[in-house]
């Protein structure tokens, strides 16, 4: 039994010691079928069948005990750091996305705005013409009249207004009453 015991010991050791120490702890079933193989071959010579072995527990020294807590540790804050640094990538780009998204609807916003803008400037233009195609010849002193109303309209203006052109507007409005 001791020959049996001290070979069992010394193949034992021959296969853990093929094996990283997280394959020992995590891959016990291939140990005990290795084990069970070898022995099986070892002891067949002395008339012995070995069916089956299995190793209850493995308890390494206390020194790689505490070197396997640390890597533990270790390796649960590097997957927490990972997790971490992935959420600050995420949110960086759904914030990018959606400044993004806040540029384009702006610059839409703008772009619709200039388009009304411009229309209604085309149609008082337009109305303007048709005005002015009804005057006829008082088109241009409307046009006058308009930009004499224009700088009135700042306080720091004092307008003189000749008295010949209040002549030429009594006989304009004169012959616009009788027409």
């Amino acid at each position: 039994v001791s020959a049996a015991t001290g070979i069992a010991i010394t193949t034992l050791r021959a296969v853990i010691g093929d094996m990283v120490l997280d394959d020992v702890l995590a891959k016990r079933e291939y140990i005990n079928s290795t084990l069970r193989a070898r022995l099986d071959d070892v002891t067949d010579r002395w008339g012995i069948k070995v069916t089956s072995v299995e190793i209850k527990e493995i308890k390494p020294p206390k020194d790689v005990q505490e070197a396997m807590i640390k890597q533990m540790a270790a390796e649960r804050n590097r997957r927490a750091m990972v997790a971490e640094a992935e959420g600050k990538r995420t949110a960086a780009i759904l914030e990018a996305d959606g400044q993004r998204e806040a540029l384009i609807r702006k610059g839409e916003g703008e772009r619709q705005y200039n388009i009304l803008v411009a229309e209604g400037k085309a149609k008082s233009l337009e109305l303007i013409n048709e005005t002015a195609m009804k005057l006829g010849s008082n088109a241009i002193l409307l046009q006058y009249l308009e930009a004499l109303r224009s700088i009135a309209e700042s306080p720091s203006t004092k307008i003189v207004i000749p008295l010949e052109l209040l002549t030429t507007l009594t006989k304009i409005v004169g012959r616009s009453r009788e027409e």
